[in-house]
Parts: C-alpha cells; structure tokens; sequence
C-alpha cells in the first residue's frame, strides 16, 4: 500500500439500526463490515453506545472474530466502555462524546475541559495496545489537549462543512473548510495522526481527501442510506474512487 493512500473506514452502525427497528437479525452487521471489507474499505467503524441503539455488544464480539481489516471502536468514555475495550482490544479505539438525546454524535469531544480524567483514561487502552482517537472539533485548544494527554490520532469533526455544502451556506462551508485544512496541518505538525469524519456524501468528500495530513476519513450514515439505491458495495467502490481520485489528481 502505498504511504500517501488515504484509507476508508466504513461505519456500520445503521445496518444495526435498521435490524432493531424490527427487533429481529437482519440486516446483519456484521455481513454488511464483510460486504464493505470486499469493496474496499480498509477498516470498520462500529459505535457501541450506552443505551445500545444499534450496535450492541454481541455484534462487536462477531466483528472482532470476523474482520480481517482493523476495527475502529467508538466509545464514550465511561468505565463500562474502557472494560469492554480491554476485554477485546480492538485495533484502535476513538474516544467520542455522548449524550442521550443526541440522534448522532453531534460535536467533538471537550478534551481541553477534562484533560486530566482523559490522560488517566485512555493510558490503560495503551497499554493494551489499541490506537487511541479522539474525536475533536477542528479547535487549535482541543488538539493540543489531545496531544498532551497522549492520543496517538485525532479525527477531525467534518460535520460542520458537510452540512454546509449540502444547504448552500457558502460563506458557512468556506470557513469550516478553512478550519479542517488548518487544523490538520496543525495536528500534523504535533506529531498526531490526522483523520475526518462525519458527514461526508459524494459531493463533499473530495476537498477534505485531498489534504495531504489526513490519513482516514470514516463514513458510515450516508454508505448505508445509498446502498439501499445502488448496493453497498458499489456505494462503498464509489467513494473509495472519489477519494483516490481527490488524493491522487
């Protein structure tokens, strides 16, 4: 693989949720993370929240044993979490915030506000040996809170951009494009591991793929909802194109 590959990590977490709407075992998670594994995603993101919306914890013990990519393991950072992250030692885990309420993950983490519980947290995921992420906005303060607790990756919260382009706010989408450009030179330069995610679509993805910091941008919501148009894994080679395509021209 190629060192300048921008490597995409596909979420599943919606497959999960379109399963429990009925309460039954299809759509299967885990078929849909060996679908995407085929169609060219380089690992799979799964987010196992607390109150067990879509993923749940039998799916992550089924991803572990099924992947042969990394798997990626959001997770809030609660004491239930971190044991559920030891006992499996996935290839990495990302560090999101979480609130109830929330449809999705709304905003970064506030690494800066709880420094000290967050350096205290994570160094047992080290130790195990799992990439620590935190997922932060494209805040100089909350980067380097990032790096001086000793995350090994930050990933950036594109959601901002994204939702701008999509509503035509012009000014909004610049400046928010402006923020991850200088923020992922910015983390770059710390040394951290440069990623993006949340809400990229076809339209939006290639302007942040073509920063040459960003190692992987994770994309989930929108694979799933255009794999009930095309199916998953075109949905999935498509992006992967647009991204070579962004990283290469």
């Amino acid at each position: 693989m190629s060192g300048n590959k921008l490597r995409l990590g596909v979420n599943i977490d919606h497959v999960a949720t379109v399963r429990n709407a009925r309460g039954g075992a299809y759509p299967d998670p885990v078929r849909a993370a060996i679908l995407a594994e085929q169609a060219g995603a380089d690992g799979i993101t799964a987010h196992l929240r607390e109150d067990r919306r879509h993923i749940v914890d039998a799916d992550i013990e089924q991803l572990m044993d099924a992947l042969s990519v990394p798997l990626n393991f959001e997770m809030a950072a609660t004491e239930e979490m971190q044991q559920i992250a030891l006992r499996h030692k996935p290839h990495a885990v990302c560090i999101v915030p979480e609130k109830r309420e929330e449809r999705t993950t709304e905003g970064g983490l506030e690494v800066a506000r709880e420094e000290n519980r967050l350096a205290h947290y994570i160094a047992p995921l080290r130790d195990a040996g799992c990439r620590v992420s935190i997922f932060v906005a494209a805040e100089q303060k909350q980067i380097e809170a990032a790096h001086r607790i000793g995350a090994e990756v930050v990933e950036l919260h594109a959601g901002a951009f994204c939702d701008a382009h999509s509503e035509g706010r012009f000014d909004d989408r610049d400046r928010e494009f402006e923020a991850l450009r200088n923020m992922s030179s910015f983390a770059h330069s710390l040394g951290l591991e440069v990623h993006a995610g949340h809400g990229f679509t076809y339209d939006c993805v290639k302007p942040v793929a073509a920063f040459p910091e960003v190692m992987e941008l994770n994309i989930g919501h929108f694979l799933i909802g255009e794999a009930i148009f095309q199916g998953l894994q075109p949905a999935i080679a498509e992006m992967r194109r647009l991204m070579d395509e962004a990283r290469n021209g």
